[in-house]
């Protein structure tokens, strides 16, 4: 009959592909149980929005098969996210991974690119918060359903924020009347920011998406030195008068010492429903020549499609209202290739500090 130490072995030779190990040192299998011919155990995975979780589930499935006397095999694939150790003592309590989408300028679908991602990540299991920090212009509350909801304090003071599509959603479009302009200087938005993070009972989360303005300004700067970021995505069109912008955005991301996860490039291609033709309509290669300029991923293209506009003004992300479109498997696929780079920052960073504690 085999034995535990049989199926170790032979699951040592599965690798996480994004973390170029074997699963076994890296704790992910869990919960080993052998019976006679029968295996069963729990794969622990980095994120529940993993990309690649159907290749490793098999591959390790095949890899005990092999295993002389196994008959049978169960796997059940959960996930743990890893917490940014960083964020430990810090604001916001609970919130393991803070995720920036940003952007050089306006127009470029930032806001809906970002409620998407939170939107796909909580579809795939993950915990997950929106932070409207777009506090010029602030769109989630209409893009996510949650129009008309008035900010109370709980008995703990905080701000027990609405949950939508399976999203925790703050935005300062809850604290203003409806058309009124946001005039304010350095210190109030600071302040406005430093709130959000601190006053409002976000919960557990794995992932705190942030919706930030176009352009590089005093919001930018606040969040960066409230909390410490795992990284920023960097949302731009295929058109050289919008790239000029994004490299700016990417720049001061570079000099705050936040990574670049990586550039989606939103309104790729237009299909059109009638023929079926693809159409460039703002040229092409944008998002891929950011990617190749600073050496980091192109996380995904989106299609251009009236439906991604409907839905964002109806309150109704694509990702979850229109699953089978084309728009909506984009940006699905593009949120797990965020939370895989997610999780590949927090090992490297977990790795450099095991490095460099003294012996």
């Amino acid at each position: 009959m085999p034995t535990k130490e049989d199926v170790l072995r032979a699951l040592s030779t599965c690798q996480e592909p994004e973390l170029g190990k074997d699963i076994i040192s890296l704790g992910m299998v869990q919960n080993l149980s052998v019976e006679g011919g029968r295996v069963s155990f729990d794969y622990v995975l980095t994120t529940p929005a993993c990309p690649l979780k159907g290749m490793m589930e098999l591959e390790a499935k095949e890899a005990v098969l092999k295993v002389s006397g196994v008959q049978d095999v169960k796997i059940n694939m959960t996930a743990n996210v890893k917490k940014d150790m960083r964020l430990e003592r810090l604001m916001p309590a609970g919130v393991k991974n803070i995720i920036a989408v940003g952007s050089g300028k306006g127009g470029v679908g930032k806001s809906t690119v970002a409620c998407n991602l939170a939107v796909s990540l909580a579809l795939d299991g993950a915990k997950v918060g929106l932070l409207d920090a777009d506090v010029y212009g602030p769109n989630q509350p209409q893009m996510m359903g949650v129009e008309g909801f008035e900010p109370v304090a709980n008995a703990q003071n905080k701000i027990d924020p609405p949950e939508s599509f399976g999203v925790k959603v703050m935005s300062m479009g809850f604290l203003m009347e409806p058309d009124q302009p946001v005039i304010w200087r350095g210190p109030m938005l600071h302040g406005a920011i430093t709130q959000f993070l601190k006053d409002v009972n976000w919960g557990e989360l794995d992932y705190l998406v942030v919706d930030l303005p176009p352009g590089t300004g005093d919001v930018q700067l606040s969040l960066c030195q409230s909390v410490p970021l795992m990284g920023a995505v960097i949302v731009t069109t295929p058109q050289t008068i919008a790239l000029s912008d994004v490299k700016k955005a990417v720049a001061m991301f570079q000099k705050l010492n936040v990574p670049i996860l990586g550039v989606v490039e939103n309104m790729s291609q237009f299909a059109c429903p009638h023929c079926g033709k693809t159409s460039e309509v703002f040229s092409r290669g944008g998002g891929s020549e950011i990617a190749r300029k600073y050496e980091t991923a192109l996380l995904g293209s989106i299609p251009l499609d009236p439906t991604v506009c409907e839905t964002g003004e109806t309150g109704k992300p694509v990702a979850a209202s229109h699953p089978g479109s084309a728009p909506a498997k984009a940006l699905r696929e593009t949120a797990r290739k965020v939370a895989a780079a997610v999780s590949v920052r927090g090992a490297q960073r977990k790795e450099l500090k095991i490095q460099v504690v003294p012996s």
